[in-house]
């Protein structure tokens, strides 16, 4: 079988750090024959992994009818429903796919009891909005909507008719078969953190677990851009009732009475902790922990705590394909490994691993000093890793993986991405999964995407991280030197960032609750200018003047 591929030359950094890098888009060589596709590997029959960009495949895609490498994401998932017996619940951000919901529509007919949660950003058929509403849409919505017309405007006239909509919209799909949909607004308020899930139950047994959402970019790829192939992606399809039962308990506590109006739906924070619970499925065993922790718990009982322990069990290696990655403390643990020796690679989406945020940075050694403030915690790693960077995708694709490979035996993955947002705000699943047979298909993924993969910081962006420093530097300079004045004689100055409580407490109107909130403060970031003693609540312009000849920090 012969396999096509679009090698990329180029790296789109246009929008990093808020910078316009003229010349930085991608180019794409003549189109060129890979070696012979490699074998499949093994899979376990109660725990089947495929990647959308997979090159041990090759599929047919249904709406720009290209065939191209990868697994069918949309396929499996619609092959599962259709097979349904008694139930199917479907938990995820956006649902855009007709091929899944024409398959849930005939569920439902034929009295299979269905169900559909998705996130209140996306719950509005894209098909109702008015040509007034589109106009006032952000670009990245109104991109949104010119995939939706070309996916559904089947006599490719330009226009959607009635029809047309009614065939091509997922949503108008759905509801038209009476299947009943809820948001993350069914609790009562404006909608939780994100409602991130991409998971599906079948039958109180089968279980589909994926990074994707149900949309044409996510799983087949852009219609604007011929070359997109999806953005990297993956899908497991477990067969395991006890694991399917943590799953329905999930979504029941998101469900409540569905669209019955009880405010008994509970999302994002308001859902009760549930600790991480071990299933064994066949001779793999699969952790299972649904986000978010609030943050009155100790941080340790958190998913982002699951990933960090399971990191730290490191003997030899850890791979990561990360869509983003801002935890700072998974950042820290991997230092330490990485310093006994464990092998650490990592890959980060090229739109986020060079934002000031980013612990690819740190991992790299660099720090981005956005509005010239650090981030919280800010950690650079002392020996700078050499192994971190971003795929060479096909134009228009992003890496939306949210995967870890530790030992070539335990893998991470789910829709949970590695940051504190989704630790303690979004609705969301990780699977740690202890099987080298399942290993070994993410490891391969892993591998496809580091052979040509950029590591390091290119130039461009280290000369203007370079040119930001100095700026700030600058900055920092001419404003303690603007601000300084000589000592009153017999006083001695207060330092900010290191003075007790008491001490704190001598300054002109500063109290104890006062004296704590500055402590806070610099535990947070510690006091560099007077714009950031500004920032103190209960701190005025009276108190500051009377400040200013008695701190320092």
């Amino acid at each position: 079988m012969t396999v096509f591929y679009y090698h990329l030359l180029g790296l789109c950094c246009a929008g990093l750090l808020g910078i316009s890098l003229a010349g930085c888009g991608q180019t794409k060589q003549d189109v060129q024959n890979l070696p012979p596709t490699p074998a499949p590997l093994p899979q376990d029959p109660l725990l089947q992994v495929y990647f959308n960009q997979s090159i041990a495949s090759s599929y047919t895609e249904p709406y720009r009818q290209q065939t191209r490498p990868g697994d069918d994401l949309e396929k499996l998932v619609a092959f599962a429903v259709a097979n349904a017996g008694s139930t199917v619940d479907v938990a995820v951000q956006e649902f855009r796919l007709p091929g899944i919901a024409q398959k849930m529509a005939d569920r439902q007919r034929s009295g299979i009891k269905v169900r559909l949660i998705v996130e209140h950003l996306y719950s509005r058929p894209p098909g109702d909005f008015t040509a007034q509403e589109l106009a006032k849409l952000p670009e990245r919505e109104r991109d949104r909507y010119s995939e939706f017309v070309q996916l559904a405007d089947t006599n490719k006239d330009g226009k959607l008719s009635a029809e047309e909509i009614k065939q091509g919209d997922a949503l108008v799909i759905v509801k038209d078969a009476g299947i009943p949909v809820i948001d993350d607004t069914a609790d009562g308020s404006k909608g939780s953190g994100l409602m991130h899930h991409k998971f599906v139950v079948i039958d109180g047994k089968t279980v589909i677990v994926t990074s994707a959402n149900f949309t044409t970019s996510d799983i087949h790829g852009d219609f604007k851009t011929a070359a997109s192939r999806g953005n990297a992606n993956n899908l497991l399809k477990i067969e395991n009732a006890q694991l399917a039962q943590l799953f329905t308990q999930e979504f029941n506590i998101m469900w409540g009475d569905g669209p019955g109006g009880k405010p008994d739906s509970k999302f994002g924070i308001k859902k009760p902790f549930r600790q991480v619970q071990k299933v064994r499925v066949g001779n793999a065993t699969v952790a299972v922990q649904f986000s978010p922790t609030s943050k009155i718990l100790p941080w340790e009982k958190s998913v982002n705590s699951l990933i960090n322990k399971t990191l730290g069990s490191a003997k030899k290696s850890v791979d990561l394909a990360l869509f983003v990655f801002s935890a700072q403390r998974l950042s820290n643990t991997l230092e330490i490994e990485a310093r006994r020796g464990v092998a650490v690679r990592a890959l980060i989406e090229s739109n986020f691993i060079y934002r000031s945020y980013s612990e690819g940075l740190d991992m790299m050694g660099a720090t981005f000093m956005e509005d010239c403030r650090l981030e919280s915690d800010n950690r650079p790693w002392r020996k700078p890793l050499t192994a971190v960077g971003v795929p060479l995708l096909p134009m228009g694709d992003r890496l939306h993986h949210k995967f870890g490979v530790v030992d070539g035996k335990t893998v991470l993955t789910g829709s949970h991405n590695w940051t504190e947002a989704a630790n303690h705000g979004n609705d969301e699943t990780l699977l740690a999964i202890d099987s080298p047979t399942v290993a070994a298909h993410f490891e391969r993924e892993f591998d496809r995407l580091y052979k040509g993969a950029v590591l390091g910081i290119p130039a461009r962006i280290k000369q203007k991280i370079d040119a930001k420093k100095k700026e700030c530097d600058s900055l920092q300079a001419a404003s303690k030197s603007a601000i300084a004045k000589p000592q009153i004689a017999g006083k001695n100055l207060i330092n900010l960032n290191a003075a007790t409580q008491e001490e704190l407490e001598t300054l002109p109107g500063v109290g104890p609750k006062l004296a704590e909130r500055i402590i806070a403060a610099r535990e947070k970031q510690p006091f560099g200018s007077w714009e950031d003693v500004e920032r103190l609540e209960g701190v005025g312009n009276k108190t500051l003047d009377k400040w200013r000849d008695r701190v320092t920090w």
